[in-house]
Order: C-alpha cells, then sequence, then structure tokens
C-alpha cells in the first residue's frame, strides 16, 4: 500500500495543507524583496499597446453552460480587483495579490476548473480566463515574464471561434500557480480590465511609446497520430518589428506544442506522424 500524503490524513491536515501552500509563498514573496505592483489610476495614459476582447459564455464540448454563467459573475466580481493597476518600473505584477482568494463568502460561484487534466467544478472557477486575456497583452510588450503555467500536454476542448494560437493559455490555482510579470522598461503601463455582460475587455497601456511592435503567429498547426494516438502540434513564435521600418528585428519561439487531444477527433484532419520538426529527428 503507498503511504498517504499528509494532506490525506483527515479534515484537518487537509486544512493545514490548504493554507501552508499560500503562506510558504508570501513568505517567499517578503524574503525576495520584490515589489509588488499596488497603486491604481483609473485615468488612462496616453498610449494603448494593445486591448483584446475575450468572449465570457462559449461552448466547450460537453461543459455545462451553467458553469459558463457562474464564470462571467466571477469574472466581474475580479475585475474590478485589477482594473487600474499601474505597473511601475522594477514592479512585478501578480494576479492572486490583487485578486485574493476566490471565496463563497466574497461572492464567487461554482466554475469550471481544470486539474490534473480533467475538467471539474470549483469556486471561483473560469479565472484561467483573466489570466489568459492578461498573458495575450503582455505578449504584446517587452516585459518579463516571470511566472506562467500552462494545461501542459493536452487539448481538452475543440476550438470554437479561437481567436489566438493554441498554446498561450494559462493555468492558475490560488495560491500554488500564479500569473506574474515583471517590469523591466523605464515606462509605466496601467493595465484597465472590465466585463460589458458578454465580454472581458482588456487594455495594456503605456505611458510612451514602445520602440517596437510585437505580433504573435502560429506555424505548423495541426493534428498528427502517433502511435494511435492523436496529438496537436505546432509552434508559436513572437516577432518583434521597427514600427518605422517595418523591419523585423528578433524573432523567438515562445512555445513547442504537442498536446494529446482529449475530445472526439472523427472530424479532425490527421496527419498518421509528426513532421520532422515535431517528432525530435
Amino acid at each position: 500500500m503507498s503511504r498517504k500524503l499528509f494532506c490525506q490524513l483527515g479534515p484537518t491536515a487537509y486544512r493545514i495543507s490548504v493554507w501552508k501552500g499560500p503562506a510558504l509563498r508570501k513568505g517567499k514573496d517578503v524574503l525576495s524583496g520584490r515589489r509588488f505592483a499596488r497603486e491604481k489610476s483609473l485615468d488612462p495614459l496616453a498610449t494603448c499597446v494593445i486591448k483584446h476582447n475575450s468572449l465570457i459564455r462559449r461552448r466547450l464540448g460537453n461543459v455545462d453552460m451553467e458553469l459558463q454563467e457562474n464564470k462571467a459573475v466571477n469574472l466581474s466580481l475580479a475585475a474590478p480587483l485589477v482594473s487600474g493597476i499601474l505597473i511601475r518600473p522594477g514592479e512585478t505584477f501578480s494576479f492572486w495579490r490583487l485578486v485574493g482568494r476566490t471565496s463563497e463568502r466574497r461572492g464567487f460561484r461554482e466554475g469550471l476548473t481544470i486539474s490534473s487534466g480533467e475538467t471539474s467544478r470549483g469556486i471561483g472557477g473560469g479565472m484561467c480566463q483573466f489570466t489568459n486575456l492578461i498573458h495575450w497583452m503582455v505578449l504584446h510588450t517587452p516585459l518579463t515574464i516571470v511566472e506562467h503555467h500552462h494545461h501542459d500536454a493536452l487539448d481538452l476542448f475543440p476550438d470554437f471561434n479561437r481567436q489566438i494560437p493554441f498554446g498561450t493559455g494559462t493555468s492558475i490555482c490560488y495560491n500554488y500557480l500564479d500569473y506574474r510579470f515583471r517590469n523591466d522598461t523605464d515606462a509605466t503601463y496601467p493595465l484597465l480590465v472590465w466585463v460589458d455582460g458578454e465580454y472581458l475587455r482588456g487594455e495594456l497601456r503605456s505611458d510612451r511609446p514602445q520602440k517596437w511592435k510585437y505580433h504573435i503567429r502560429s506555424e505548423g498547426e495541426g493534428f498528427v497520430r502517433e502511435a494511435g494516438t492523436v496529438y496537436r502540434v505546432g509552434r508559436v513564435w513572437r516577432e518583434a518589428v521597427d514600427p518605422v521600418t517595418g523591419n523585423r528585428v528578433e524573432r523567438k519561439l515562445i512555445r513547442e506544442n504537442h498536446a494529446r487531444v482529449m475530445y472526439d477527433t472523427s472530424n479532425l484532419e490527421i496527419r498518421e506522424q509528426a513532421s520532422e520538426e515535431n517528432s525530435g529527428n
């Protein structure tokens, strides 16, 4: 018989384990000396770097649409806690430091969660869509991503009107998995987010124009069958472009996908073996 984890020894042990993770994270943050973004201003600064809209109610396979309605409530509660935050030079943005625990007591509802490659339900579910939106905008800036987690190695849902490349999402869990980025520039970046009923909307602004423009491109995206299993493959690149000349000044691989498809693949166009660039040959 395998040895039980401490959190499996009973309700008290479980509560201690739930408390321990966030406490350790807070302690490490204090000792690190990081300066976290705290100040807010609702007055938008002059330059809008990027804006993005994310449809809130999306059909995801056979997921109960009630969870999408609950997600709309959760996002509407979280958005004001983040909107207006100023990320000044040298400061780090932390999603969970701003939003806090998404508890039922604070009005958060049961939404879709993903754990160990499976869908589930949990209070505050749906926050990944919030950090997905932030991450997509941050990719269009020189800001430094310092903590980013994926729903790694799995393609859980068929695409329904996908607007951004597969593999650019995020995975978060209070307070173990955070989404964080640091401002290593000399500009101040305000982040504005709000819910208008249908969309989660965001703007990332700056107090001065950026030197480069950034474009995110997906290449080689498709499906392959390997030893009877279907995978989603492809590469996601970020390109920096000089806005004056139009010349590309940098090209960086930010994600190489090889995710097992977890839904019905009968309607997919599937290659029978991985391309050379994804097989490692």
